[in-house]
């Protein structure tokens, strides 16, 4: 009898059924003396206690702006102390904190702030080449819900702060004893890679119970030191990162704020840090920068690999190079808060460096053929789909694109291509939208940058699909190559050779030395596609 592509997650550990502002005092009063936030950047060094006097005075800040329940207030700053300060502030007295890609332009921002109805923004002055305090100048006209604007490093933090000092403990306490853990607590837009911003609308219930499971899956202990390089106002950073370490009573350290390879190595070295969370692009930064071996990194146990796919090789040196004996990868999407499956310390190595482990605890999680939507027989691709306490509310204010993407069953639709083996174990092959039809044959991409990572020159490679006359499609690699080398297309051509299937042999080669890419990492293989398209001239 033919198994079918369906697994539901273990319930040993229950669900958590509190808000994250009750975990967060639960928390804090059974490890007040432990290190719980460190940032080197701005000398900060917090524990439970301190950290919770920072979040409680903010709570009484935010209930001074005479914010209310389901209220948003909009966070626009790369990664700092104030960022971790509001995200545990506005989930205690149950303002919806909407994240603003650090990324963003003053269209991008002004969409933001208006779709999710913003009353208040948190922002920083700028970050990197972006004025923001320009940027919120001339888009705060154009927005009639915007009644508060609060800039970090400036006199509105500290008015922002002193505003509530009136606001008893009794006050604070009446608002969250209000609250359910199925609120919305959070807005987070995903457009990153393709199409218009969507705001997925997630609860205290779908955010806590996510950074328990992820917790429990790294074996986070309360003697874990995790350091986070990837920003916070995606998934990665405030669940897999802030949500995983709270729930276990870690120490979280914030190397710098925006991922740079050498804070990110000094900061593990200095802090002796358990765990590391990063996209591969920033592994593969840290793999190979010139200092790479003057540091020790020998405390590193777990972390995470996660949010584009994650080449086998460069999981092998994490695991070889960087002491990361229990590595995990994820895979899941911010619409379902956001990890759906997760490798384990116990996996056979094969497992842990070339899937992206079994279905999380309390999921379910099936692969269907996208065109009659039945489930398919495991070892055999199709979309891979997502239901059970995860799932997000819907996307915010859009019923229609909400419909669409969760069925009238349940399930979360992904987009993504997968296989599912016979032990339950999922292998993302691919977006739906990137696999590649050449002459009549299909072509997932991530098979043949799996190959193509074998190259001895090879640091990274992505693979997408150009307009062809003959085939209908061609393959166009973009490859990073080590320094002092190079690679025509007759060179991979020949590596390619007797290896892989002639229809899998790219016919183009693009060399480069970065991707475009989001801001935490995922590369974006419409534009590879674009700009292939216009280089080439098959336009």
């Amino acid at each position: 009898m033919t198994t079918i592509a369906h697994a539901i997650g273990n319930t040993d550990l229950p669900l958590l059924e509190e808000t994250i502002g009750s975990a967060f005092d639960r928390i804090v009063a059974g490890n007040a003396d432990r290190e719980a936030l460190i940032v080197p950047f701005q000398g900060i060094r917090h524990t439970y206690r301190q950290l919770a006097e920072h979040v409680d005075r903010l709570a009484r800040g935010l209930l001074g702006l005479g914010l209310d329940k389901g209220d948003r207030v909009g966070m626009w700053s790369p990664n700092n102390a104030e960022w971790v300060y509001l995200q545990f502030a506005a989930a205690k007295v149950g303002v919806i904190l909407v994240n603003i890609n650090p990324a963003y332009q003053t269209e991008e921002l002004r969409f933001a702030l208006a779709q999710s109805g913003c009353r208040a923004l948190v922002s920083a002055t700028g970050f990197k080449t972006s004025d923001y305090a320009a940027m919120v100048g001339s888009v705060r006209g154009s927005l009639p819900d915007l009644e508060h604007v609060v800039f970090l490093g400036t006199p509105d933090w500290d008015a922002l702060l002193a505003g509530g000092d009136h606001i008893s403990s009794a006050e604070l306490a009446a608002r969250a004893a209000s609250l359910t853990n199925l609120d919305p607590i959070n807005i987070q837009y995903t457009s990153g890679t393709t199409g218009f911003p969507k705001g997925a609308t997630l609860s205290h219930r779908n955010l806590l119970n996510n950074g328990q499971f992820l917790g429990e899956g790294f074996r986070y202990t309360d003697a874990d030191r995790v350091c986070i390089p990837v920003p916070f106002y995606h998934c990665f950073g405030m669940v897999i990162g802030n949500l995983a370490c709270l729930t276990h009573a870690t120490t979280t350290v914030l190397p710098a704020p925006s991922f740079d390879a050498l804070s990110t190595l000094q900061a593990i070295e200095a802090e002796r840090c358990t765990s590391v969370l990063g996209v591969p692009t920033m592994f593969i930064a840290m793999l190979g920068h010139p200092e790479f071996n003057n540091f020790d990194l020998s405390s590193l146990r777990t972390g995470m690999m996660a949010g584009s796919p994650c080449p086998t090789e460069v999981m092998k040196q994490c695991v070889d190079e960087m002491h990361m004996h229990e590595v995990t990868i994820g895979y899941g999407m911010t619409e379902t808060s956001p990890v759906s499956t997760q490798t384990s310390p116990d996996d056979p190595l094969e497992k842990r460096v070339g899937s992206v482990g079994r279905v999380h605890p309390h999921v379910q999680i099936k692969v269907i053929d996208a065109a009659s939507g039945a489930t398919v027989a495991r070892n055999a691709p199709g979309e891979l789909c997502t239901k059970g306490y995860s799932v997000m509310l819907g996307y915010w204010n859009e019923p229609q694109m909400t419909a669409e993407a969760i069925d009238a069953d349940g399930w979360m639709h992904s987009g993504d291509l997968a296989v599912m083996d016979d032990q339950g174990y999922v292998s993302i092959v691919g977006r739906i939208k990137d696999m590649i039809i050449r002459g009549g044959e299909n072509i997932y991409p991530r098979e043949v940058e799996e190959f193509l990572y074998t190259h001895p020159d090879i640091v990274d490679v992505q693979v997408v699909g150009v307009p062809d006359q003959k085939y209908g499609e061609e393959l166009v690699a973009w490859v990073h190559l080590r320094d002092g080398t190079t690679m025509t297309r007759d060179d991979l051509a020949a590596f390619c050779a007797g290896r892989i299937a002639h229809f899998k042999i790219p016919r183009y080669v693009h060399v480069t030395d970065d991707f475009p890419m989001t801001v935490t990492g995922k590369i974006q293989k419409y534009r590879m596609r674009e700009i292939s398209i216009d280089v080439l001239g098959l336009a």
